[in-house]
C-alpha cells in the first residue's frame, strides 16, 4: 500500500474544494465537531452515570481527548519515520495528524445510549429476546447485523447514509479519514469474527473507500480487507484513554483511592527513569490537591504510551503498510509498560466496570433500550394499529425510508434509538409508559 492512495482527499457526490483555506482533511474535521451527532454525545454515558456532582467523562469529552492523543501518535509517528527515512516522508505525511484527530473524534458516534451495554442490549433483544422470533423473516447475513450490534458499524454508517431529507453521501468525509476510521474491515456475518465495521446496508459504501484508498483486499468473496496504517493509530489512542482515564474517574468519583492510583500509575516508569520520580517529588511538594496529583502522573503515563506506541508503529511499519499486521500496537508494548498496562485493564475490569454505580447503569440501560426497541419493533411488525401509527409518528423525517422491507425498517427504529442521548431515552421510556 502506498501514502498517496491512503491519503485520498475523494469524497462521495461532492468535488475538492481547491479555494478553500482549509485542506480536505481538516474539513473532514471541522464537518465533525460541528455536527449534530457529535453534539449529542455530550449527554451519552462513558462509563459513570450522567449527570452528577463529579465532572467525569461522557462520549463528548473522551472522544476529544482520543483525538488529541491521536493526534500526538501521528505527529511522533512521523518524527520517527523521517529520522529514519528521511524528509521527504514528513512531507508525504504532513496531514496525518489531522486524518488520524478527525477520525478519533468520529469512533464512538456509533454508540446508542448508555454506553456499550446499549450496544449489548440491542444484540441481547434480537438474540434472546422478543427479536429472536424475525431470525426466520430475514436472511442471515441481516440478521447477523442485529444480533451482534455494533456501535463501530453505526459509526460509519452515521457519517456515510443520507438520511431523509440530508444531502448524499452523508457528511460526505474524504476517503481517507473515512477508512482510517475502520478497525474491523470486514462486514457482520463472518464466523469468527466477534466484531466488524460494516452492515450490510453500508458494503458498496465501504467498498468504494477501500478500493479509493488502494487497500489490499485479502478476501474479495468475503469482503475483508486489511486495515488502513491510521486505523491503528487511531485504535491505539481510545486504548490509552479508555484505560487510563477511566482510572482517574474511578478515582474522582471515590471508587478507587488516591494511593492505588498513583501505584498503578507511578509503575509505568523504570527505577532508571529519575527525571520522573525527580519531578514527582518537586511536584508533590507543591500540590497538595489529590486530583491535580493524579492528572499529573495520567499526562505523564499517557505521554510515555505515546511514544511506546510510535516506536511500535515504527518497528511493524513494513507488515503495516503491506497489510499484514492484524494485531492493537498496544498489544505489542515492550513488556515492562505491558505489564503495567495490564495490571490496570485487570483492576478496572474487576473494581471499576463491575462496581455498582457502573452496573446499576448498565441495568437501566437494560431496561429503558430495550423496552423501547420492543416498542417500535412491535409497531413496525403491526403498522396497522392504532398505537403503532401514533408511536411511528415520533420518529423524526431523517430516520425514515421509503424502503418497506423489515430490514430497512427495522434500522429505522436502530437509527432512531442509537441517536437518543440518555436523557432522551429515559425521558421517552417514561413517558410512554406514563412515568410521573
Amino acid at each position: 500500500m502506498e501514502w498517496t492512495s491512503l491519503l485520498s482527499a475523494e469524497r462521495e457526490f461532492r468535488e475538492y474544494k481547491k479555494s478553500d483555506i482549509r485542506n480536505a482533511f481538516q474539513r473532514d474535521y471541522d464537518r465533525i465537531i460541528f455536527s449534530n451527532v457529535f453534539r449529542r454525545m455530550q449527554n451519552k454515558t462513558q462509563v459513570f452515570p450522567l449527570p452528577g456532582s463529579k465532572m467525569v467523562h461522557n462520549r463528548l469529552t473522551h472522544s476529544l481527548e482520543v483525538a488529541s492523543v491521536g493526534r500526538s501518535i501521528a505527529r511522533t509517528v512521523v518524527k520517527k519515520l523521517s529520522e529514519r527515512y528521511g524528509n521527504d516522508i514528513m512531507s508525504e505525511l504532513y496531514d496525518i495528524d489531522t486524518i488520524v484527530s478527525a477520525a478519533c473524534l468520529a469512533h464512538d458516534l456509533g454508540n446508542p445510549p448508555f454506553g456499550h451495554s446499549g450496544e449489548e442490549t440491542i444484540s441481547c433483544y434480537f438474540k434472546e429476546g422478543p427479536g429472536k422470533d424475525l431470525q426466520d423473516l430475514l436472511p442471515d447475513y441481516q440478521w447477523s447485523d442485529l444480533v451482534s450490534f455494533e456501535g463501530n458499524a453505526n459509526a460509519f454508517r452515521q457519517l456515510t447514509h443520507q438520511f431523509a431529507g440530508r444531502r448524499q453521501g452523508g457528511m460526505s468525509l474524504t476517503y481517507a479519514t473515512l477508512a482510517t476510521l475502520i478497525k474491523y474491515p470486514y462486514p457482520s456475518h463472518l464466523p469468527n469474527k466477534k466484531k466488524y465495521n460494516i452492515f450490510h446496508s453500508e458494503l458498496d459504501t465501504f467498498k468504494k473507500v477501500m478500493d479509493g484508498c488502494k487497500i489490499k483486499c485479502l478476501d474479495e468473496k468475503s469482503m475483508i480487507y486489511a486495515r488502513h496504517p491510521l486505523s491503528y493509530m487511531m485504535e491505539a489512542a481510545d486504548d490509552i484513554c479508555y484505560l487510563i482515564l477511566d482510572m482517574e474517574d474511578a478515582h474522582k468519583r471515590g471508587i478507587v483511592e488516591t494511593e492505588k492510583i498513583d501505584n498503578f500509575f507511578t509503575s509505568f516508569f523504570r527505577n532508571d527513569e529519575t527525571w520522573f520520580f525527580e519531578r514527582k517529588e518537586i511536584l508533590y511538594k507543591t500540590i497538595t490537591d489529590n486530583n491535580e496529583r493524579i492528572a499529573f502522573l495520567r499526562a505523564t503515563v499517557i505521554n510515555k504510551l505515546v511514544d511506546c506506541i510510535s516506536d511500535v508503529f515504527i518497528s511493524e511499519y513494513k507488515a503495516i503498510m503491506e497489510g499484514d499486521f492484524n494485531k492493537a500496537l498496544i498489544s505489542h508494548l515492550p513488556d515492562f509498560e505491558n505489564n503495567a498496562l495490564e495490571k490496570c485493564r485487570d483492576f478496572s475490569l474487576k473494581n471499576i466496570y463491575r462496581h455498582p454505580v457502573v452496573v446499576k447503569i448498565e441495568l437501566t440501560g437494560f431496561n429503558v433500550i430495550g423496552g423501547l426497541v420492543d416498542d417500535f419493533v412491535q409497531a413496525v411488525l403491526n403498522p396497522n394499529k392504532t398505537y403503532s401509527k401514533k408511536l411511528m409518528s415520533l420518529i423524526p423525517e431523517q430516520f425514515k425510508t421509503e424502503k418497506d422491507d423489515l430490514y430497512s425498517q427495522l434500522q429505522v427504529v436502530l437509527d432512531y434509538i442509537s441517536n437518543m442521548t440518555d436523557l432522551y431515552a429515559v425521558q421517552l421510556y417514561k413517558d410512554l409508559r406514563g412515568i410521573e
